[in-house]
């Protein structure tokens, strides 16, 4: 029998409510708890202040979380009411992405409700697209976790499966909030304006659809043995370390431009482009890293469905066709400078593959 209860007008009111005081909550939190501020210059030439206190955040919030469950709110009630919780989170990010195109300095025609206007709206000092990553995340988090929860209520124990995946993807997401500040050098936050595609990916996408592989866990029959668990481990761990190492080395690169990588100065072609490291290699390992990281926890939910793995496919086709956008705008900026760099890293994410 599914543990899920079915959806009502009540049990949507609910979530709705819910789901406005939990994003309000990070808002106000996003404002007085202290952090580390960094001021830059956009490509519009505005200058945008930001806090990072999101590692604060999550960690408030997980402890929230526990103190909740701990006195008899169970977290279990986000899954077995995913339903009304989903369609909440619609009902509050289509308003918020017409809202935001209304706001903008033209009118709000498909493209401009879509892809949205501005880059960098802001409301009382904070940047509403870099805010919305932690909504999206922690939202992601509590999700996945509300599936164990439910697992413990339903049987009184955690699988291995269970517990590897929820290890899996909390490292994951506490160590996106332990290099918060990366984001700036990011596709989303440098050239993506603020519409309905990042809203409803933030609010609704991210924490939805990327949770599902959790749900399938939930749902399996059997658990994980041992050895298999370990393999899915050490693939997780592998994809980590491509995909933390390459961020690493481009935010160093960004700030320390002559520090050592792999024990050797860094190649730079044309004095602008690093070509060492993990970006001598590929010019987008990092989103290899991450696509395998998907997959090792995916693979927790066994192979009883191919529904879960719709998730790692999903990614894998967005971030090959965001590696295609980024190599064209790359190559209009820098020109035959960028031709120089492919040659040198040959491949976009996978070795001798693409």
């Amino acid at each position: 029998m599914m543990p899920f209860a079915s959806v009502s007008a009540q049990s949507v009111g609910f979530a709705v409510a819910g789901e406005a005081c939990f994003v309000a909550l990070l808002f106000v939190l996003s404002r007085v708890v202290p952090g580390h501020d960094v001021e830059i210059v956009a490509s519009t030439g505005e200058r945008i202040r930001y806090r990072f206190n999101g590692l604060v955040l999550f960690a408030i919030t997980l402890l929230l979380a526990g103190l909740a469950q701990w006195c008899g709110f169970g977290l279990a009630v986000l899954a077995r009411h995913v339903w009304s919780v989903f369609i909440a989170a619609n009902l509050l990010a289509w308003p918020a992405a017409i809202a935001l195109a209304f706001r903008g300095s033209r009118a709000p025609g498909f493209a401009g409700f879509f892809y949205g206007v501005e880059k960098n709206p802001q409301m009382w000092g904070i940047d509403l697209k870099m805010f919305s990553y932690r909504p999206s995340l922690i939202g992601l988090a509590l999700m996945n976790v509300s599936f164990a929860a439910l697992q413990w209520e339903e049987t009184g124990t955690l699988s291995l499966a269970m517990i590897c995946y929820q290890a899996f993807t909390l490292i994951y997401i506490t160590n996106y909030f332990h290099f918060e500040q990366g984001m700036l050098f990011t596709w989303d936050i440098i050239e993506e304006k603020f519409g309905w595609m990042l809203i409803w990916g933030d609010y609704v996408l991210v924490p939805f659809f990327y949770s599902l592989p959790a749900a399938y866990v939930l749902l399996r029959p059997d658990d994980i043995a041992p050895a298999p668990a370990l393999a899915a481990a050490a693939l997780y761990v592998f994809g980590f370390w491509v995909f933390r190492g390459a961020n690493g080395q481009k935010h160093q690169f960004k700030q320390h431009p002559s520090a050592p990588i792999w024990g050797r100065a860094p190649h730079v072609v044309g004095g602008r482009l690093l070509a060492s490291g993990f970006w001598g290699i590929g010019r987008k390992l990092n989103y290899t890293g991450e696509f395998l990281m998907y997959v090792s926890w995916t693979l927790m939910a066994g192979f009883q469905s191919l529904v879960p793995y719709l998730v790692p496919a999903w990614l894998l086709l967005l971030l090959m066709q965001r590696a295609g956008r980024d190599d064209k705008r790359c190559r209009q900026k820098y020109g035959q400078l960028w031709d120089e760099y492919c040659r040198t890293a040959r491949f976009r994410m996978f070795p001798y593959i693409y």
